[in-house]
């Protein structure tokens, strides 16, 4: 019998849970800090079994690596290179749904030595982005193209019908980890041209894009879009651009609370305050007593009458409630101001929207415009789209690698056919199914 170790039990963790759960001679250890998660998702079943586990122990870690023969890390980004160095050590091989890393990709020779395959960004957004889109760059290369444009953008949001608080978004994980995302400084090639965005700028660099069968969103770009060129071998593109979608007003209104300084990590110095509305008044200077919504939109440059402004009075930045007695920063306070402000409801329906636009050129013909489009929603009661988009391509993978349907050894993303090829085709079978379309240009 197969024997598979997930490392975590977050928000997204339960379709991979069940998935694997599902599949016979394969018994699913999940280790994760609280146990309870664990074991709900497990539900009894008897192929698998909860530990608890805790991550800062590689001592412990290494235990559970050593029992399995594929191992799934969905703890946080920084501690996955120490859990592929065990599975390096221990011969065992490794999924992951997170970026890779400089340090993970510095292991391939003796993961390939060691016969084992380090496979990450297996999740959607880094994951299915990447098999999507290679699909159709192979697609067009087999038939005598060339891409010479490239675009690709995508947004966790809530379903239409669920948009329904000001800022347009929900969370269905981590409000950290979005929130953290907003600092980000971005590069990306645009007609031949270098474009750099430092991070406090990110959200004045947006346009609004028309989907097609989902709607009009804010795009912004994301992170360092350059590498892409040669990971996707786009050696004719001018253009390598990868986006973010959110509900109109979302750029705006963030680019303000950065200014303001809500997205800061560090503790404020010469604050006393007790109330989300002291923090504010604090950042922006304001007198006591003082009318702090127009002192804020003062500060900020808007009339007190201004959108930005009424979405903060919204979510709690000018009130009485009173800050966490755990977190010491702006950045942590509101963290839990949003998730008790903006998660998504348990009825309700989130969606991920994923384009994809190329511009292709062929011998002997004219310039086409391609596209392909996925727009996925969670399911009411149930898992996520997030959930269901980040975890399930990880899940697939463990089954391929185990049934050696995989034969990659070394630090991979999905990026080669023989890998992207299987997934997508499991996927439509979880009808999450993109929408290609083609004109002349």
């Amino acid at each position: 019998m197969a024997k598979v170790v997930v490392l975590g039990a977050g928000l997204v963790a339960r379709p991979l849970v069940r998935y694997l759960l599902d599949q016979p001679d394969m018994h699913l250890t999940v280790a994760t800090r609280t146990v309870s998660k664990a074991q709900k998702m497990i539900g009894g079943r008897p192929n698998g079994v909860a530990k608890t586990l805790n991550v800062d122990d590689m001592s412990s870690v290494e235990s559970e690596v050593k029992a399995a023969d594929v191992v799934v890390s969905l703890v946080p980004y920084a501690y996955h290179v120490d859990v592929a160095k065990h599975c390096i050590k221990h011969k065992k091989h490794l999924v992951t749904t997170s970026y890779v890393s400089a340090a993970m990709n510095a292991l391939d020779a003796d993961a390939r030595s060691a016969g084992v395959l380090l496979l990450n960004e297996c999740g959607l957004d880094p994951g299915i982005d990447h098999m999507s889109a290679m699909r159709i760059i192979h697609r067009v290369e087999e038939t005598g193209g060339k891409i010479v444009s490239f675009k690709s953008s995508t947004g966790a949001l809530p379903a239409h019908e669920a948009n329904t608080n000001p800022f347009g978004y929900k969370f269905s994980w981590s409000p950290r980890g979005v929130l953290l995302a907003s600092r980000n400084a971005a590069r990306w090639l645009e007609n031949g041209a270098e474009r750099k965005i430092p991070g406090e700028q990110l959200f004045e660099n947006y346009y609004i894009q028309d989907v097609p069968g989902a709607g009009s969103f804010e795009n912004y770009p994301n992170r360092d879009s350059v590498p892409y060129k040669d990971i996707y071998g786009l050696k004719d593109a001018h253009t390598v651009y990868r986006g973010t979608f959110r509900m109109t007003g979302w750029c705006e209104t963030i680019r303000k609370i950065v200014a303001l300084g809500w997205l800061s990590d560090a503790p404020l110095q010469g604050f006393s305050g007790r109330t989300y509305g002291d923090v504010t008044r604090h950042l922006v200077k304001a007198a006591p007593g003082a009318d702090l919504p127009a002192a804020t939109a003062k500060f900020l440059g808007l009339e007190p009458f201004a959108a930005v402004i009424k979405r903060f009075g919204w979510l709690g930045l000018f009130g009485d409630a009173p800050l966490p007695g755990d977190k010491n920063n702006p950045l942590d306070y509101l963290n839990v101001l949003t998730l008790s402000k903006m998660s998504i409801g348990e009825n309700e329906r989130d969606m991920i929207v994923m384009h994809h636009e190329f511009i292709a050129e062929f011998p002997g013909s004219a310039r086409r415009y391609l596209t392909s489009t996925l727009v996925d929603y969670g399911i009411p009661g149930e898992d996520t789209s997030i959930a269901r988009t980040v975890s399930l391509p990880a899940a697939m993978a463990v089954k391929l690698i185990l049934n050696k349907s995989i034969s990659e050894n070394g630090s991979h993303i999905p990026v080669s056919p023989g890998i992207y090829t299987p997934l997508l085709d499991e996927l439509e079978s979880y009808n999450v199914i993109f929408k290609e379309r083609s004109q002349e240009v």
